[in-house]
């Protein structure tokens, strides 16, 4: 019963993902009436936060991996207390600071889940080898699409539903009462006999070719990064698709949860650093025909969704799978390691928010708004050109990993 609870635990990080890096950029702009220049400053901040706090939390994981259970529940009633207190706050006095601490919470809780989740591969593994952990690795990102869907439905559910606010607040209590359940749900999972690393230092991850994956994770979570801030956007004030977010959220992830099994095989049987030379230029190729797509053309931005969908399960189920063998087969005590991990993909989101969300704002573009030719096409360049070329970018890198796996390390 070990592997349904890993999804389970996925499922409820990956619901919790999608409201902050998707949904947060047009609630806090629309709902809250929060600036982009300002909002893309907020977020910078927080991620300032996550660069000490991230590794920290991965070293406390580390330093008591008897207190997993107390972790896994921490996470969960951050998130539950959380994510009613975000949906619920209303345009007003000291909203801008409002919004932040709660933030600090909810991305603090989120912090702490996934690196417990993902820091624990080889204890939660069935076999701590490289076929064990890519299998876990499988069970783990098909919970993550099923959180994703269950997240890019619910609030046109809500709404359909009778939810008022655009379902927010109801949204809200439900992502908190979804962790709750988690928590108690998935507790046997965290009582299983830890297995420990040796210890920790950047040396031994730049010896065992793990820094090298760091890198790469962190330019790879860039395009990721800049979709996610700016998809409502552009689906709702660049194609001018209202109402369609949702669907088209749920047709990417699908897309990307269908395609993480036929990554895994082919990791398998032609190794993990083929497979991203094989999946990256289909992300490339997705997105390269967005930037033309005239306004209303749900059938072509559908199209993109399958594609770029498809290619983006291979960094869901890869990247992490090939990071967490080389800790293990370094011995390295992987909570702490994943601790920046944590911080590097999402260092990408805030560098997307900080420069992105600023530079949207100074072209004019103002969400749910009639927006000159200018701006939308500030926004048009932002979401479909620039993610083209940082995926360039993380394809070199992947040209600099060794061929084989077992020289990974």
């Amino acid at each position: 019963m070990i592997y349904p609870r890993v999804s389970l635990y996925a499922l409820m990080l990956a619901a919790v993902g999608i409201p902050l890096y998707i949904h947060l950029p047009r609630f806090a702009s629309v709902e809250l009436g929060i600036g982009l220049g300002t909002l893309g400053t907020l977020l910078l901040a927080l991620r300032v936060i996550d660069l000490v706090q991230d590794p920290a939390l991965g070293w406390a994981i580390d330093r008591w991996p008897e207190r997993q259970g107390l972790f896994a529940m921490l996470a969960a009633t951050g998130l539950a207390v959380g994510f009613p207190l975000l949906f619920s706050l209303q345009v007003g006095t000291s909203v801008t600071l409002k919004l932040f601490l709660v933030l600090v919470l909810l991305f603090s809780a989120y912090s702490l889940g996934s690196i417990l989740l993902y820091g624990r591969s080889a204890t939660l593994a069935e076999r701590a080898d490289d076929s064990g952990l890519m299998t876990l690795a499988a069970f783990r990102e098909g919970g993550m699409l099923a959180g994703v869907l269950l997240s890019a439905i619910a609030p046109a559910a809500l709404v359909a539903l009778g939810a008022a606010h655009q379902g927010y607040p109801a949204f809200g209590y439900l992502l908190g009462g979804l962790a709750i359940a988690t928590a108690v749900l998935t507790r046997p999972m965290w009582r299983r006999p830890v297995v420990r690393g040796e210890g920790f230092r950047l040396a031994d991850l730049a010896d065992a070719g793990a820094l090298r994956l760091l890198l790469l994770a962190l330019v790879n979570s860039l395009p990721v990064a800049v979709t996610s801030t700016l998809f409502l956007f552009f689906v709702e004030d660049r194609l001018q698709l209202a109402g369609m977010a949702g669907p088209l959220l749920v047709l990417f992830f699908l897309s990307a949860g269908l395609s993480v099994p036929l990554w895994t095989a082919a990791s398998h049987r032609i190794g993990p650093r083929a497979t991203l030379l094989v999946a990256m230029p289909l992300a490339i190729l997705g997105f390269s025909g967005a930037a033309l797509l005239a306004p209303g053309n749900l059938a072509g931005f559908a199209l993109v969704c399958l594609l770029s969908g498809a290619a983006t399960g291979a960094d869901l189920v890869i990247l992490p799978a090939m990071f967490s063998i080389v800790l293990t087969r370094s011995r390295i005590n992987a909570s702490m390691a994943f601790g920046i991990w944590s911080f590097a993909t999402k260092l990408g989101l805030a560098l997307a928010a900080a420069t992105l969300l600023p530079l949207l704002d100074r072209f004019g573009f103002v969400p749910g708004t009639a927006n000159s030719a200018r701006s939308l096409g500030a926004l048009n360049l932002a979401y479909a050109v620039l993610p083209c070329a940082l995926k360039l970018v993380a394809l070199a890198l992947v040209f600099t990993l060794p061929a084989k796996e077992h020289r990974l390390a």
